[in-house]
């Protein structure tokens, strides 16, 4: 009897190299991701509203506050350099013209000038349309008590102008115990809008590598990955894919923010050092991103739908959250608050206060890099605590894995 003959088992594929590995995943994530349009609606989205932001900060600072109109007649002539000194001691700018009574009443009424004063120097008489507006009212508050003064001293026989100077040159001496330190507004707004930026995509990048795993756990897709690759390589290579995906969208966006205000010269007249702090944002980016990222993908793994994901990659999120919130509140009106100093260097919350801090100088070099060097530390112990979650999770498919038993597994 013949012998039954057995078919030739199968050989053994070519190993791939890790790094061949990791590249083959991550150029599948941005071959895929890049062309969606979602990432594409999303950077058009992102970029236009930074540069239509930079337009209208550019516009509001051109216009600044309105000058109030105001015209005297030729009796109250003299109150014109009285009122532009006593509007620019409140901070408001008065524009006097002279012009008759009945021309006055006529452009007060179809809105030319805010205010018409008549009379006498020592007793005028104000006309507005309907109410005398609340820039305004103290401005002639304040005349009207200083001819009620200058009469009284005329009366008792003194010098109503060496009394009124020697008024207008009075002021306190103050003395602060702790002065406060003046922002530079453009300081103040580029920190806020490199928290508001790396927050944001960080958030989504997150969350793409998230329900990327689910995704292919879900469709099956990952036992034939992992027929090939090992799990580590699997996760390394979608987190390097994602991340620059997301790289290149912050620097579009930056990059679109930084020309933006260059071109309108909104931070010619400013202290701020707006090519460093963009690089900066970019440089804590790619750190909070391999931390997050990391921790979402081992999280991620441990469920099977795409429903379930929220539940277990909230508390990353929320971790997330607290300095997001702690340095767009606190940080861009004092970075020097002891919170925002100290959360600055913890990892994971280093991405998201530092920058704001860089933004508005008021860090030095050294504890830049300490935050860079205590983040980086990290990330070699988040790689293996990752990497160990999702190998023994990933293949694992049903319900809700527990964080213990994914850690437990061999």
């Amino acid at each position: 009897m013949s012998a039954v003959r057995q078919p030739p088992a199968p050989q053994p594929h070519s190993p791939v190299s890790t790094w061949g590995a990791v590249s083959l995943v991550a150029g599948r994530e941005i071959s895929t991701r890049i062309r969606s349009k979602a990432f594409v609606w999303t950077t058009v989205a992102l970029l236009v509203g930074v540069v239509l932001g930079g337009f209208l900060l550019s516009v509001v600072g051109d216009q600044g506050p309105a000058a109030q109109k105001v015209g005297v007649t030729s009796g109250a002539e003299a109150l014109g350099p009285q009122l532009e000194a006593a509007g620019g001691a409140v901070g408001t700018e008065i524009q006097v013209s002279e012009v008759s009574e009945t021309d006055g009443r006529e452009q007060v009424a179809d809105g030319t000038l805010d205010a018409l004063v008549t009379g006498t120097p020592a007793s005028f008489t104000v006309v507005v349309k309907e109410e005398l507006g609340t820039t305004l009212a103290p401005v002639f508050t304040g005349l009207a008590q200083q001819a009620a003064l200058s009469g009284a001293i005329t009366a008792l026989g003194g010098d109503p102008s060496a009394v009124a100077q020697e008024i207008a040159s009075a002021a306190p001496t103050v003395e602060a115990l702790e002065p406060a330190e003046e922002r530079d507004p453009a300081q103040v707004v580029t920190g806020m809008v490199g928290g508001i930026l790396i927050f944001i995509a960080l958030m989504t990048c997150g969350q793409l590598v998230a329900q990327g795993v689910v995704e292919e756990k879900t469709s099956r897709v990952v036992e034939l990955l992992l027929a090939t690759i090992r799990p580590w390589q699997l996760m390394a290579g979608k987190v390097l894919g994602i991340g620059a995906i997301g790289l290149i969208q912050l620097v579009v966006v930056v990059g679109g923010g930084v020309g933006t205000a260059f071109a309108l010269g909104l931070v010619d007249a400013s202290s701020v050092n707006l090519g460093a702090t963009a690089a900066w944002v970019l440089v804590w980016f790619v750190i909070g991103f391999v931390m997050y990222s990391l921790a979402l993908a081992a999280l991620a793994a441990l469920v099977s739908r795409q429903e379930d994901v929220g539940s277990v990659i909230t508390p990353v999120l929320m971790l997330m959250m607290i300095p997001y919130i702690i340095g767009i509140s606190i940080g861009p009106w004092d970075p020097e608050n002891p919170l925002v100093v100290w959360l600055s260097y913890v990892p994971f919350c280093s991405p998201l206060l530092m920058p704001i801090r860089i933004a508005l100088g008021t860090v030095e070099t050294w504890e830049i890099l300490l935050a860079v060097g205590l983040s980086l530390a990290l990330v070699p112990v988040l790689v293996w605590l990752a990497g160990k979650i999702y190998s023994n999770a990933v293949l694992r498919t049903g319900g809700r894995i527990k964080l213990r038993d994914a850690l437990r597994a061999s």
